[in-house]
């Protein structure tokens, strides 16, 4: 049998595991299958560590803020922001490069959300001998000298545009991507919710705009809908009516999605036309012309703008599956499944312990675990939980954090080198050799990226 090297020091994901020993994972009956859906999914959430323990999230989610994310949240979310990254960034017959520009801007502007020195404040209210308009006018001063927090990511990639003018030799088309935080107004309270955006700034010709507009949104509801999605048709694209078009632009898209709640955006696309471009390089136009064939133009300006937070949600309440099932009694039951697509899933493989020599099995799944990590594969050190849970409770724990695979090292693997290996999606067990098994997940892996 192949040697293993042990883990050399598990004490962190010891640590991790043993403070959620105490959490129990249960079949439930079948009646919970009409409960609120989106209550059930923030559950599972927190009990599979997507979402931070805490106050209730069901308002965040719903206004697309964004919330606190466990260990598996925030995988998710770098892995969506990876894809979608590549996404835009392998699109056909288009150039796009990224930048990355600054959440608070100090520029005078007065655009966006300002940072006010809230002690200043505080004295300037308090200073008696101040008349109301001398009170007004302080106050206005304060409010210029202070640091705003961006609304969009925008407003960066129209004043980076004029320096990257070159790298394209002035040849339209191209785009610049970014993504970042972004802070919106919650429901006319005055606060501020912060939110992870990915953002296409994209620059063309005059006369093109209109089907570059219809090119993008194309592309961006294939993505949200063939990539990942187990339901594509609860993702569909929209016009946005005349009423709601933002000043200066021209003509708008949108990219929702069906929530149990009702529909919601998770990408605008407008048509914005050149005038936010000429405002930003005050009006110079030679300094921002490019060549469309023998012409110079001002390009036009497609602006995409995807909340991702929400896109984290859509595809979480995409993901969830109640399935009936029977047990040895023939009792139903429903076997809740967060069927994430094997790209986003944030853990691949569990690694769990059967029966046999305790110290020889940890032994074992140290060196997997190592060895597993080593070839960038995600791992859930369940060895380590101090909890006894039947072979039952621990499919039920790891079907509704989204594991792909369980794998369980017993006495046979001692003897054998033969480890139980299950399958999230199809529930079928199979035994594997152990020096076959990492082989066997990172063809699995690459597969799932080829899809």
């Amino acid at each position: 049998m192949k040697r293993f090297r042990i883990c050399r020091d598990t004490r962190p994901l010891r640590q991790f595991v043993n403070r959620h020993a105490g959490r129990r994972y249960k079949t439930t009956a079948c009646p919970n299958l009409d409960s609120d859906p989106t209550r059930l999914l923030l559950q599972l959430c927190r009990d599979g560590y997507y979402l931070a323990p805490g106050p209730d999230h069901m308002d965040r989610l719903q206004q697309g803020t964004g919330c606190s994310y466990g260990p598996l949240g925030t995988e998710l979310k770098n892995s969506l922001l990876q894809q979608w990254w590549g996404s835009v960034k392998r699109s056909r017959s288009t150039q796009v490069f990224g930048i990355s520009t600054l959440t608070a801007r100090d520029d005078g502007s007065g655009e966006g959300s300002p940072i006010v020195d809230v002690e200043r404040l505080n004295q300037l209210l308090g200073a008696e001998e101040l008349t109301k308009a001398q009170l007004i006018q302080r106050i206005q001063m304060l409010l210029r000298r202070s640091t705003s927090l961006r609304t969009s990511l925008l407003q960066g990639a129209l004043e980076q545009y004029s320096s990257w003018l070159e790298l394209v030799n002035k040849r339209l088309p191209f785009g610049l991507a970014e993504t970042g935080l972004s802070f919106q107004p919650l429901d006319g309270s005055g606060s501020q919710g912060e939110a992870t955006y990915a953002s296409l700034v994209w620059f063309c010709s005059p006369r093109s705009s209109s089907q570059w507009l219809d090119y993008w949104t194309r592309l961006r509801l294939q993505w949200w809908r063939k990539v990942f999605a187990l339901a594509p048709s609860e993702f569909s694209s929209q016009d946005v009516p005349e009423e709601e078009l933002q000043a200066g632009v021209s003509r708008g898209m949108k990219i929702v999605y069906s929530f149990p709640w009702g529909q919601e955006t998770l990408e605008n696309l407008w048509s914005r036309g050149d005038c936010e471009l000429l405002q930003t390089h005050g009006g110079v136009r030679a300094k921002i012309q490019c060549r469309d064939g023998r012409k110079l133009v001002v390009p036009h300006v497609i602006s995409v703008a995807s909340n991702m937070d929400r896109g984290i949600m859509a595809y979480m309440h995409n993901s969830l599956q109640l399935l009936k099932k029977h047990d040895g009694k023939q009792k139903l039951y429903q076997r809740k499944v967060l069927k994430l697509h094997p790209v986003l899933a944030p853990v691949k493989v569990a690694l769990d312990m059967g029966r046999g020599s305790t110290l020889e099995l940890r032994q074992v799944c140290g060196g997997l675990l190592q060895e597993f990590l080593d070839a960038g594969i995600s791992v859930w050190p369940g060895y380590l939980d101090t909890t006894s849970l039947s072979m039952e409770q621990l499919n039920t724990k790891y079907d509704e954090m989204g594991v792909l695979f369980t794998m369980v090292i017993d006495e046979k693997t001692l003897e054998s080198g033969l480890l139980q290996v299950r399958s999230r999606d199809t529930t079928v067990r199979e035994f594997k050799h152990i020096s076959e098994v990492k082989g066997f997940l990172l063809r699995y892996i690459r597969a799932a990226h080829n899809m």
